[in-house]
């Protein structure tokens, strides 16, 4: 039997070609987020990107926080970041690094520069710098502390640490080429003056690294072989090259570009999401309304379904987006087998069946998951009064519709047959109890006349059932009106959360944080990690049942 040739994206194809020519004896990879919000999906991709390819070649996966900015950083992302490497199932090992570790080598490779003439201090201001610029069309012009000597720099930068100048005051610039066509190679900003305390270092440090400077450094001082960004860093690449051949390293890494992951219809920018927690319209980076991953892992999202949407979406050069679909695709497709289906009503109406013994409540066997037999069957008590969903009630039904209205016969899921005899209104008109009767000897829903019944609905038993807040999400943006309006305000669905109180079997007493059921006909839920509570248990829905999603076909 032929072995199937597995197709290798185009970073698989670099890596086996570096590895095979002996630039690299093994391979390290990296994943280096700057600690200022939480993680989102796009992260997800590059995270197990890096780790896959590091688990696929026998390489090292380096875990590093790009702190070089202290105006937006704070440790309370550094450990939520944590969290969700861990989470997702990367191991970083004993390699858990900060740029602010190296901070005195990123000095010292400034000075370096400044002693070989390769860097100068510049007093214009930020828009001065923005000014002589130039344009993509038009060469910039040269800055007029272009030319000071390196004896000058070496004093002014010196200062500049010591904290003699004022934020903005003073700059240092790589001196490269003010005429060349990159924008990012005419004499970049490389430091700047900060008077911010750093979540690490404290008010040790007052100049602080730009990150197209840092990031190479720390790169090669940790040996990372292939440095691997998305597309909007290839225009950067070149002074990435630099930095790197300049300050002086050995073994040089090797930038490698791909694009990003755009999920339609979500919010994934940390100033709007920053803005809807502080505005309270979500409660937190981790409202299950979200799509940063930890707001995913608390609405019940698993790390195999993630990782299944990341391989699905594939790596290459090319934008695309895809849909929010293929998520929810994902996550069903691993929960279906391995989670027990079990029953709850959110929103409940009573059924009494009148000729069951009143005071009796028997017990029903029934199966955990018919798809997975290995996941077993339970026991569900059954008596005179249950709950069941109102919408499987009506009192004048439409063709075609088979579930409960008088004279019509159903059967109980796992139950009996039962037969509506009649309801009751208050004085508003709305149906408050329907009745019953049902067939003692059809128990397990098979009828031993063989009469057949064309509805199977499902029930809890009202006496044993436990009350549960249900949380039912929507996109928390109104999709049909897209993500932004003209003034870059978000277009917002107001039902983006509708919270009903309902009832599950009692099953699922005991359950805990993340676990996660399928709940008959009403979805996949998990219990919520924040509020919910042995007393008073709380279920996020996690996905519906259905979705009109389809895989597209393979050539």
């Amino acid at each position: 039997m032929e072995k199937e040739v597995v197709s290798k994206n185009f970073i698989e194809q670099i890596i086996e070609k570096d590895l095979a020519e002996g630039k690299y004896e093994t391979i390290c990879t990296r994943f280096p987020p700057e600690p200022n919000g939480y993680l989102h999906i796009g992260h997800a991709k590059s995270i197990l990107l890096n780790y896959g390819l590091a688990q696929e070649y026998h390489g090292r996966f380096n875990m590093r926080f790009d702190d070089t900015n202290p105006t937006k950083e704070k440790e309370e992302f550094v450990e939520s970041i944590k969290e969700d490497i861990q989470w997702l199932g990367a191991d970083w090992e004993d390699r858990l690094y900060f740029a602010s570790d190296y901070f005195p080598q990123m000095y010292e490779a400034a000075v370096k520069l400044i002693r070989e003439g390769k860097a100068y201090v510049c007093d214009l201001t930020a828009e001065e710098i923005r000014e002589y610029r130039g344009t993509l069309t038009e060469p910039g012009k040269d800055s007029p502390y272009r030319n000071r000597s390196v004896e000058e720099n070496l004093d002014l930068f010196e200062r500049m640490k010591k904290g003699e100048f004022k934020d903005g005051e003073k700059v240092l610039r790589a001196k490269i080429d003010m005429a060349s066509p990159n924008m990012n190679m005419r004499d970049p900003v490389i430091y700047r003056v900060a008077h911010m305390n750093h979540h690490r270092t404290g008010d040790a440090w007052c100049i602080y690294p730009m990150y197209d400077f840092a990031h190479p450094i720390e790169d090669a001082i940790e040996g990372v072989t292939h440095s691997i960004c998305t597309l909007e860093f290839e225009d950067h690449r070149p002074l990435y090259d630099w930095v790197v051949r300049e300050v002086g390293y050995e073994h040089p890494p090797k930038q490698i570009e791909f694009a990003k992951m755009y999920l339609t219809n979500v919010v994934t920018g940390k100033r709007y999401i920053k803005r809807l927690v502080e505005e309270g319209i979500v409660d937190g980076w981790d409202d299950p309304r979200l799509v940063s991953i930890a707001a995913l892992r608390r609405r019940g999202f698993t790390p195999e379904s993630i990782k299944l949407f990341v391989d699905l979406c594939g790596v290459s050069k090319a934008h695309s987006s895809v849909d929010y679909a293929m998520l929810e695709y994902c996550i069903r497709e691993d929960l279906k087998l391995k989670k027990a289906r079990v029953m709850a009503v959110l929103d409940p109406i009573k059924l009494v069946i009148d000729n069951y013994p009143e005071g009796q409540t028997e017990e029903l066997e029934a199966a955990n998951n018919l798809e997975n037999p290995e996941l077993g069957s339970r026991r569900i008590p059954f008596g005179r009064e249950l709950y069941i969903e109102r919408e499987d009630f009506m009192e004048e039904p439409p063709k075609k519709y088979f579930r409960m209205f008088p004279g019509n016969e159903v059967r109980l899921m796992n139950a009996y047959f039962v037969k509506c005899t009649g309801f009751e209104k208050d004085e508003n008109g709305k149906v408050t109890v329907v009745h019953g009767t049902y067939d003692p000897a059809s128990k397990g829903g098979n009828s031993p006349d063989g009469r057949k019944v064309k509805g199977t609905i499902h029930w809890v038993n009202a006496s044993t059932a436990l009350e549960a807040e249900m949380r039912l999400y929507e996109n928390i943006i109104d999709e049909e009106k897209g993500v932004y309006n003209e003034d870059g305000s978000l277009n917002l669905n107001p039902n983006s959360l509708r919270v009903v109180k309902g009832y599950v079997e009692p099953s699922v007493a005991g359950a805990k944080a993340y676990d996660s059921f399928q709940f008959v006909r009403n979805g996949f839920f998990c219990v919520d990690s924040h509020d919910s509570k042995p007393e008073a248990l709380v279920f996020n829905r996690i996905v519906s049942l259905k979705s009109s999603f389809k895989l597209p076909k393979k050539d």
